[in-house]
């Protein structure tokens, strides 16, 4: 399972989405350019010293990325609030990308064609979405538990 943040603009979100990616194992790749430089203190404060523990792959554009998904054959899944089928009734795959837009205006309608699918987090009605973080984290969630996420080995199952 990876993760993919189209532009991102808000160096917080993406530091607290490295840090999950960090521990959890899963990889993360930044689709560029962001609105931030990647040595900003707030993205360097959110991902604290899991920065340094999760694979991050830069992408110095869209096409760059689009050529790396090509050459490794994952199907690229768009969570946007303007998906067609709600995130619990997907099937996942562990090759599977989940890519993220910018905070402040998800991603072009270029982007979003590219996909193979565009998935929805159900909200209450007059609610516009929720934090990019929390997406990708409860998306990556339900994700990691259909495809068999193993935990770490320091979690002692019963």
């Amino acid at each position: 399972m990876r993760i993919a943040l189209y532009q991102p603009d808000i160096p917080q979100n993406t530091g607290t989405i490295l840090r999950f990616c960090a521990c959890l194992g899963v990889e993360a790749h930044i689709i560029e350019p962001a609105g931030f430089p990647i040595s900003d203190r707030h993205f360097r404060r959110a991902g604290m010293d899991y920065l340094d523990l999760v694979r991050i792959v830069r992408h110095d554009s869209w096409s760059k990325f689009q050529q790396w998904r090509s050459a490794e054959g994952c199907r690229l899944i768009l969570l946007t609030t303007k998906g067609e089928r709600p995130y619990l009734d997907y099937r996942y795959q562990h090759s599977d990308v989940l890519l993220l837009g910018r905070e402040s205006a998800g991603v072009p309608d270029d982007v979003a064609a590219a996909t193979d699918a565009r998935l929805v987090i159900p909200m209450q009605p007059g609610l516009r979405s929720l934090n990019v973080a929390m997406a990708a984290a409860l998306v990556t969630g339900e994700a990691l538990r259909q495809t068999g996420f193993a935990p770490p080995q320091s979690i002692k199952q019963d």
